[in-house]
């Protein structure tokens, strides 16, 4: 519905209109000397009609009154003009006027349309009529045409006429003040007391229009200066310890003790394989170093730093770093137990119950009721007539074993640094490739090899001639492999000359003198070198060997021929 109740009609409005007499869209484009929609006539109001009533002239040369446009007739008789809509159509004025009217001022069933030619659109609209309220006055019977209606758009109190939209203006922005500044002007709002606004003692006449004379706004307060000054004061200041750590984790001096100690000695234990930042943390978690970093520069300072082994150390608390990593580079600080090349299970165990400060035989209790707890491989298990399960799985190397450790965990590091040897060369996949029957043959081989062989260069030597009198083929000892290593190893001893008599009356299955083959299991902990001999042994058709000085010199025969004028040597050399 339009504003008024006025239709999208091209009727002139009612004169119980309110705005009836204002010149409207159409009269103000008449008034610019366009076209009236009104029969191409200049549309008329009543202020005009009323003043052109009695001073203008008619279309016959007779004057017009104010109710419209008349004619006169020759007898002097009044006839009203025909009035031609804008399509040139002859209509009833009265007639046409009163439909109009219907349409325009009774209320509309449906929305207003656009907008067309500057004005309301005058599209067909179905519209819906209504009885006339009396007490509406776009419903009553308009009075008198051309009589004068009061214009109630003329007082102080009311409010211009709409405009249509093409020609509605926007709303115009206030004028600041003094006492307005703008968003850009004065100070931010958050530095305002009491009611966010500024209140520099001038009060804005419309605050105090608005709030009816209510009392004058608190002033500012500096309490929010404060705290901005606090915040931003106490950012600053936590910026700056974190720059200054910051500055010194990554350009400073790591923390450091001074001295070589407070006399509080620690046993600290290095893994295998540990590099600068594990040993720096284990020192640091004892309370030997200050910081990992200090640790960590002092070593890269020391040209042996990188060579820090594994094992026990016994240091002191609160030490500098430097001190540390030189006690850790002394063999004096070294608590480390190192177990020997081909040293058996017996002697080892002797070790580590000193070395742990246990009564003498923990530790070989503790590994005949607990092997099968230690970590061996299953493979390992479950051999007959085996005297020591753990034989052969003392890995040689360092350990750690210091007082307050248990004969297990000790044990547990010489069977998994085995277990981790044997992996790494392929014992368990290489045996069958050399006719024995699987790992356990070839690691008790290996451990002949380390027993029998006197240096380095008769391991390979020494492998072949293993072989060589394990075959069937073999009619020179016929498959007898004749050691002393064993029966030593049998007897808990070690000596170079043993009676005939002895060697043939034991039936020990670790007599090789007595059973052909292997025996049952490795007799000492073999090292690298004869692991390695055991796997790649020589083929030059060794099958003899004899010690010729006794004690460091081995020599090697194929023959028994030969073998006879080793032993020759031998005696010779021993006195016999």
């Amino acid at each position: 519905m339009t504003e008024y109740g006025r239709g999208p009609g091209s009727e002139p409005w009612h004169p119980e209109d309110p705005l009836y007499g204002d010149g409207g869209w159409g009269g103000q484009q008449a008034h610019a000397g366009q076209q009236s929609p009104y029969g191409g006539q200049p549309q008329q109001y009543p202020e005009q009609q009323a003043q052109q009533g009695y001073g203008d002239w008619g279309n016959a040369g007779q004057p017009s009154y104010g109710g419209g446009q008349h004619s006169y007739d020759q007898y002097g008789h009044q006839h009203p003009e025909p009035q031609y809509d804008q399509y040139g159509h002859q209509y009833d004025q009265h007639q046409y006027g009163q439909q109009q009217y219907d349409q325009q001022y009774a209320p509309q069933a449906q929305p207003q349309q656009g907008y067309d030619d500057g004005g309301w659109g005058g599209g067909a609209q179905p519209q819906a009529h209504y009885p006339a309220d009396p007490s509406d006055p776009y419903g009553q019977q308009a009075g008198a045409y051309g009589a004068e209606q009061p214009d109630l758009y003329v007082t102080p109190e009311a409010y211009p006429p709409p405009e249509p939209p093409t020609r509605r203006r926007a709303e115009p922005e206030p004028q600041r003040t003094d006492w307005d500044p703008g968003p850009d002007e004065g100070e931010h709002a958050f530095f305002a007391g009491g009611d966010d606004e500024a209140d520099d003692g001038r009060e804005d006449p419309r605050d105090r229009r608005s709030r009816g004379g209510g009392k004058p706004k608190k002033r500012r307060s500096g309490c929010a200066c404060l705290v901005v000054c606090l915040v931003l004061g106490g950012g600053v200041a936590g910026i700056g310890y974190f720059g200054y750590q910051f500055y010194q984790d990554r350009f400073g001096a790591a923390p450091d003790f001074a001295g070589d100690g407070n006399g509080e000695q620690v046993t600290v234990t290095i893994p295998k394989g540990a590099g600068g930042s594990t040993i720096g943390q284990e020192l640091k978690r004892q309370g030997v170093v200050k910081s990992v970093d200090a640790f960590i520069a002092a070593q890269q300072s020391n040209p042996r730093g990188k060579s820090i082994q594994d094992g026990v150390y016994t240091l002191q608390k609160e030490m500098s770093a430097e001190s540390a990593v030189e006690l850790l580079l002394s063999p004096k600080s070294r608590s480390n137990l190192i177990i020997a090349e081909g040293k058996r299970n017996a002697a080892v165990y002797e070790l580590i119950d000193k070395r742990l400060g246990v009564k003498a035989g923990t530790t070989a209790q503790v590994a005949k009721s607990e092997y099968k707890n230690l970590g061996l491989p299953e493979w390992a298990l479950n051999h007959k007539d085996v005297k020591d399960p753990l034989e052969g799985f003392l890995y040689p190397s360092s350990y750690s074993a210091a007082k307050g450790q248990k004969p297990e965990d000790v044990l547990k590091q010489m069977v998994a640094r085995a277990n981790e040897q044997y992996e790494k060369i392929g014992l368990e996949e290489k045996a069958e490739g050399l006719g024995l029957k699987g790992p356990w043959e070839l690691l008790t081989t290996a451990s002949l090899v380390q027993a029998e062989g006197k240096t380095h260069e008769d391991f390979r030597k020494m492998a072949e001639v293993i072989y060589n009198r394990l075959k069937e083929s073999n009619t020179e000892t016929n498959q007898k492999l004749q050691f002393d290593s064993t029966f030593n190893y049998l007897m808990k001893q070690s000596k170079i000359h043993i009676s005939e008599s002895e060697i043939n009356s034991n039936p020990d299955p670790y007599n090789t003198y007595y059973h052909r083959g292997l025996p049952p299991g490795p007799i000492g902990n073999p090292g690298a070198e004869a692991l390695q001999a055991a796997l790649n042994p020589t083929d030059d058709g060794w099958i003899y060997f004899v010690a010729t000085d006794g004690v460091e010199k081995t020599e090697f025969a194929k023959t028994h021929d030969e073998f006879l004028k080793l032993k020759d040597k031998f005696d010779a050399a021993s006195g016999n």
